[in-house]
């Protein structure tokens, strides 16, 4: 089932590799931002929240379209990736859970640690939907 013309599925495909390198360097960024506000004992503020709330935003976009990819007929080199791509857009959601909402220090090498390891799910994704010649 072919939902859109051929260049349009070559230019979302390129899309959405693209955004998913933004996406694991924007996790890289405020993961780092959240360890450097941990050391210097400081809890959570407003800034961060909206940070957490860009990133969320971005890997929701990024697995619709992935998802829409997929429903036009592509996939991606190994099945993996479909794990991925369902694991990335939680991650936030569970640290928020786990730390309950709260805002104190501890909480803040919670999200830094989350969103690292959400880099390194970024990563594997990216390396799971590429084709191996």
């Amino acid at each position: 089932m072919n939902l859109a013309p051929a260049a349009m599925l070559e230019f979302l495909t390129v899309f959405h590799a693209r955004f998913a390198n933004t996406a694991m360097l924007y996790f890289g960024v405020i993961s780092l931002w959240g360890y450097f506000r941990f050391f210097r004992r400081q809890g959570i503020d407003p800034a961060y929240w909206g940070a957490l709330v860009i990133a969320e935003i971005i890997v929701v976009a990024e697995a619709l379209l992935g998802i829409y990819l997929w429903a036009s007929g592509l996939a991606p080199a190994r099945p993996v990736h479909f794990l991925y791509g369902a694991l990335i857009p939680i991650m936030i959601p569970a640290a928020y859970l786990y730390t309950r909402g709260r805002a104190a220090r501890a909480e803040n090498m919670i999200y830094a640690t989350a969103t690292l390891i959400t880099v390194g799910f970024i990563i594997r994704a990216i390396y799971t939907a590429q084709v191996i010649p």
